[in-house]
């Protein structure tokens, strides 16, 4: 079934916490589609103000700038609220590295406050953003839910620890918890800026510029790169899970493999350049090869990702190429 086609009850209003980000604005746009309210919670630290502003004056849509790591915040963002979209998390394995503290702060109480207002304030689900990255040096593909390696940064170790705490709310407290591990999403109003933006988002404007991009490594690292068609399909269905997924995780992928160095050419080609890469050092604590075993997900969320890579790719760069 497709997302488009999942009923909730009439009036139903989503809190989507990081609503302004690459995530949530698409979380947003689409509940808003399908006709229902949404009330989006930012405080515009890596999220934008443009993301959001197409949706100024829907009579549905409510923006309130806060910051988890306030709980009074979370408080009022919870009132009345149906369902919950926790995507508020400051991303990227590089980074946690340099600022462990305030991805601790922001990560896991910022998510802990929000577990906590939803409690308070009678949320049915809770559904939160995970990560790939809590497989860690787990080395079998592919990855399974349940069978986790070492932890490889402060990034993957905040995501582990939401799901552990999530794990609590459901058992004490009764709270509907749901965790989606993200593998590498891509699509439309991702970020291309930055020293920390993913890389199919800096490939294509790198190239679009004719500019020569660094590939990380010698390129033959795999992902299971997700398009994000299918996390707001995973999200959407989330929220209608059924009581026996509570304070369980679930991969949300594909559940393909693409190499980078093929990723790059592909693009290349696509673009219509002729640009080789730079090779640069590897990241310090990225995984080299992550592929997803999604057969828990479909069977207990109903997931079925409707858009493998090539086509999540193509739509991607046709996005690129028009807002760019």
């Amino acid at each position: 079934m497709s997302y488009t086609e999942l009923s909730f009850p009439e009036n139903s209003l989503f809190l989507v916490t990081g609503g302004a980000g690459f995530i949530g604005s698409n979380l947003c746009e689409v509940i808003l589609k399908m006709g229902y309210r949404v009330r989006c919670l930012d405080d515009l630290s890596t999220g934008k103000q443009a993301n959001v502003d197409l949706f100024k004056g829907n009579p549905n849509y409510e923006f309130i700038k806060g910051d988890i790591k306030d709980i009074d915040t979370c408080m009022k963002a919870c009132e009345g609220v149906d369902y919950v979209m926790n995507e508020a998390a400051w991303g990227s394995v590089p980074r946690s590295i340099e600022m462990p503290l305030f991805y601790c702060a922001n990560n896991i109480q910022g998510t802990l406050n929000m577990m906590e207002a939803a409690r308070q304030k009678g949320v049915k689900t809770f559904v939160y953003a995970s990560s790939s990255s809590v497989y860690g040096d787990e080395a079998h593909l592919p990855k399974q839910e349940g069978v986790e390696g070492n932890l490889l940064s402060p990034y993957a170790l905040t995501k582990r620890a939401d799901e552990e705490w999530a794990k609590q709310y459901t058992k004490h407290y009764g709270l509907k918890t749901i965790g989606l591990r993200y593998f590498n999403v891509f699509g439309r109003r991702q970020d291309p800026n930055g020293a920390y933006a993913a890389v199919i988002p800096k490939f294509i404007k790198m190239l679009i510029n004719d500019e020569q991009p660094t590939i990380n490594g010698d390129g033959k690292q795999s992902r299971d790169f997700t398009y994000i068609e299918n996390v707001i399909e995973a999200n959407l269905k989330a929220c209608l899970a059924p009581d026996e997924a509570s304070g369980e995780a679930f991969n949300v992928a594909y559940g393909g493999r693409e190499y980078l160095i093929d990723i790059y050419y592909d693009l290349t080609k696509a673009l219509g350049k002729n640009i080789e890469p730079h090779f640069g050092p590897d990241r310090p604590g990225d995984i080299k090869h992550s592929n997803a075993d999604i057969s828990k997900a479909k069977r207990m969320l109903g997931y079925d990702p409707q858009y493998d890579f090539a086509r999540g790719l193509n739509e991607a760069i046709e996005w690129y190429k028009a807002n760019l």
